[in-house]
C-alpha cells in the first residue's frame, strides 16, 4: 500500500495564499491555488516553486474565493496537462472572479506605473476555462474527470457540500483502500442563503487523512449565541440606523453580498425595514449575485425561489458611478470590499461617512486588523482614522456596530465533525498560529489515538 504525501505551499502558517500538494494512488494532485490577500504580484503566490513543471496530474478547486482560486491560472501554465475539477456553480464563478482579478492587477499597474507584467491575463483566463471540469455532488469520478466506480482501484474523487458558499466543496479522495478528505472552507450551520455542510461521516469506511480548516479556531462562541438571534439583533440595528440616516455594510463581493441580500428581502418581508428602502450593490456583486439566481433550484439552498436581484431590486453601482452616489437618510449601501480595501466602493463611500454622526456603519464578517475595516472596527469613538494613502485622518463620528454572520464554521462545530469522523491523521490549515494551536490541543485531547499535525509550510509529510 502506497505512502500518502502531503506539503503545505501556503508559505506560512496563515489565512494566505491556500494551496496543498497530495500525492495518492501513484497521483499528484494540487488541492487549490489560492492568492494572498495582503499581497501583490509574485509575493502573492503560493510555494508554486516546488512542484516541478508538468508533474502534477490533477488541479481540485474546492471554492471561488480568491485565497484558494487566485492562482489557479499560474499554477495550469506550470501544470499544462492538469484538468482543473470543480463543481459546476464553483466553475461558473470562478471565471467571474479571475476576469475581475485581471481588472484589479492592470488597475494597479496603470496606478503605480509598473513595468512588471500582470500575473495572467483575460485571454489566458478564456483560454484556461476549456480545461476546467465542473463535476456534480456525492458522485465519484477519477482525476481525469471521467465517472467511476466503487470498485475501481485508480485515484478516485467525489465533491461533498461544504456550506460555505455557493458551489464550495469538500473532496474525498480514495485509493489503494486509503481515504483523504480535504474540507476546504467549510460552514456547518445554515445561513440565510447556503445550508449547512452535508460532508459524509466515515461511519461506514475510516477516514486515514482528514485536511480541516481552522478559521475560527481562537474565538469561543459565545454562550446563548444563535444565527436566528443575530438576525434579530442586526434587523433592529439597521431599523434604528435608517431612522437616523444611511448605513455602509462592507462585505465580501462573493457569499457574503448574496446572504446580506437575501437577510434584507426578509426584512422587507417582515415589515423591518420599508419595501422601498433603496439598497446599493456594486457591479461585480450584482454578476455573481446573476450567478447565485440562475442556479437558485439546481443546488442545495434556502429560497431556492428567491431571484435575489429581481425580488430585493437592488441599485447597481460601479466605478463609473460611483461619485453620484447620495447620502440621503433612509439608504443601505451594501458594497464590496468587505475590508475596505483601497479604491474600493466600499472605501470610496466610507470616507463620506466617517464625520457624519447621523450615518452608520455595520460590519458583519471578517475584516483583516490591518485592513481600513479592521482599523475601524478596532477605533473608538472620535479616534483619527485613515482608509489609505491618499486619505487625511479623520475622527470618528459615525455609529459603528459588528455582527457575527461568518460563512466558516465555529469552532464547535469544527470539533463535533472532527470527533464524530475519528481520522487517523488529522492536519489542521487554513488559520493563524492561535487558532491552529487551540483546535490541535483539544482535538488531540478528544482523540488521542488520532495523529494531529500542524504542517510546517514547504516540508514533505509522509502519512
Amino acid at each position: 500500500m502506497g505512502a500518502i504525501r502531503f506539503t503545505n505551499l501556503t508559505g506560512a502558517v496563515e489565512i494566505g495564499s491556500n494551496c496543498y500538494l497530495l500525492e495518492h494512488g501513484g497521483k499528484r494532485v494540487l488541492l487549490d491555488a489560492g492568492f494572498h490577500p495582503k499581497k501583490s504580484g509574485v509575493e502573492g503566490l503560493p510555494r508554486l516553486d516546488l512542484i516541478p513543471d508538468d508533474s502534477v496530474d490533477s488541479i481540485i478547486l474546492s471554492h471561488s474565493h480568491q485565497d484558494h482560486l487566485g492562482s489557479i491560472p499560474v499554477a495550469m501554465r506550470k501544470q499544462p496537462r492538469a484538468p482543473v475539477l470543480m463543481t459546476e456553480p464553483t466553475r461558473m464563478l470562478s471565471e467571474v472572479m479571475l476576469h475581475n482579478s485581471v481588472n484589479v492587477m492592470l488597475a494597479e499597474k496603470a496606478a503605480t506605473e509598473s513595468q512588471e507584467p500582470v500575473l495572467f491575463t483575460h485571454r489566458e483566463i478564456d483560454n484556461g476555462v476549456r480545461r476546467w471540469l465542473g463535476r456534480p455532488l456525492g458522485q465519484r469520478f477519477d482525476i481525469s474527470g471521467e465517472r467511476t466506480n466503487d470498485s475501481d482501484p485508480s485515484l478516485s474523487v467525489e465533491f461533498f457540500d461544504a456550506g460555505h458558499i455557493l458551489g464550495s466543496a469538500g473532496t474525498l479522495l480514495r485509493a489503494e483502500g486509503r481515504s483523504v478528505f480535504y474540507a476546504g472552507d467549510v460552514q456547518f450551520d445554515d445561513q440565510t442563503i447556503s445550508s449547512a455542510a452535508a460532508f459524509p461521516d466515515f461511519a461506514d469506511e475510516p477516514c486515514d487523512v482528514m485536511i480541516m480548516e481552522s478559521t475560527n479556531g481562537e474565538r469561543m462562541t459565545p454562550p446563548g449565541f444563535t444565527r436566528k438571534g443575530e438576525q434579530e439583533r442586526f434587523a433592529r440595528a439597521i431599523q434604528s440606523a435608517l431612522l437616523r440616516g444611511c448605513l455602509l455594510i462592507p462585505l465580501f463581493a462573493l457569499g457574503k453580498t448574496q446572504e446580506a441580500l437575501g437577510m434584507f428581502y426578509g426584512f422587507r418581508r417582515d415589515g423591518v425595514i420599508r419595501q422601498d428602502c433603496p439598497i446599493y450593490i456594486g457591479g461585480l456583486s450584482a454578476k455573481l449575485t446573476e450567478i447565485y439566481d440562475k442556479l437558485a433550484q439546481r443546488v442545495p439552498r434556502h429560497f431556492p425561489k428567491l431571484d435575489l436581484l429581481d425580488d430585493v431590486d437592488p441599485y447597481i453601482v460601479g466605478g463609473r458611478n460611483a461619485a453620484d452616489i447620495r447620502l440621503k437618510p433612509g439608504r443601505i449601501f451594501a458594497l464590496s470590499s468587505g475590508m475596505m480595501t483601497e479604491k474600493t466602493l466600499s472605501n470610496f463611500v466610507a470616507r463620506q461617512f466617517l464625520c457624519r454622526p447621523e450615518n452608520s456603519i455595520f460590519f458583519i464578517g471578517y475584516a483583516d486588523p490591518e485592513s481600513p475595516a479592521g482599523k475601524i472596527r478596532a477605533a473608538n469613538p472620535g479616534d483619527m482614522v485613515s482608509l489609505g494613502e491618499d486619505h487625511t485622518p479623520e475622527p470618528l463620528k459615525c455609529h459603528i456596530e459588528t455582527f457575527n454572520f461568518s460563512a466558516h464554521s465555529n469552532r464547535e462545530g469544527i470539533r463535533a465533525y472532527v470527533n464524530r469522523a475519528r481520522p487517523k491523521k488529522l492536519i489542521l490549515v487554513h488559520g493563524d498560529s492561535n487558532a491552529i494551536g487551540w483546535l490541535a490541543q483539544t482535538l488531540q485531547a478528544d482523540l488521542p489515538e488520532t495523529q494531529v499535525i500542524i504542517p510546517t509550510p514547504g516540508v514533505t509529510l509522509e502519512l
